[in-house]
């Protein structure tokens, strides 16, 4: 896959970040407003997504062992399950327990540990769904071949 007409390259490159901080906001906001950890993370890969569509496969340097997304999904699986389980590392018998101090009702930070696990989950679905997506960029250019 070589890539788009130079227009769309250009109008990609202007897009891509406003999609990019709309997903990190939603993600941030997510326990404040509907969206959080899921759809932002959906939001995030899009903008990589519209990249590789825009500039080609050759954009990634994409090789059949692709493997640096599913690193980020499994730290961040880690993360929130090291999470859920502090509570039980706390010594209550509370998993998923809500252990930071909550602020302000209506504040970013307000609601403890849930914006944390809305970025962790974010990062999680957007690597996830890039994964998917570069698994079937690669197995396409197989079958091509």
């Amino acid at each position: 896959m070589k890539g788009m007409t130079v227009i769309v390259k250009k109008t990609t490159q202007l897009i891509a970040g406003m999609v990019f901080l709309y997903g990190m906001y939603v993600i941030v906001h997510g326990h404040l407003t509907p969206g959080g950890g899921f759809a932002g993370g959906v939001i995030m890969a899009g903008s990589f997504i519209l990249l590789i569509l825009a500039f080609g496969s050759d954009f990634m340097h994409l090789t059949k062992e692709e493997s640096g997304t599913t690193m980020y999904e499994n730290l961040a699986t880690l993360v929130v399950i090291f999470l859920a389980a502090s509570g039980l590392l706390l010594g209550t018998r509370i998993f998923f327990l809500n252990w930071f101090p909550k602020g302000t009702l209506g504040q970013l930070v307000s609601a403890g540990m849930l914006p944390l696990y809305n970025v962790f989950v974010g990062i999680e679905v957007a690597s996830s769904i890039l994964t998917i997506f570069l698994a079937l960029v690669i197995f396409k250019e197989e079958i091509s071949e």
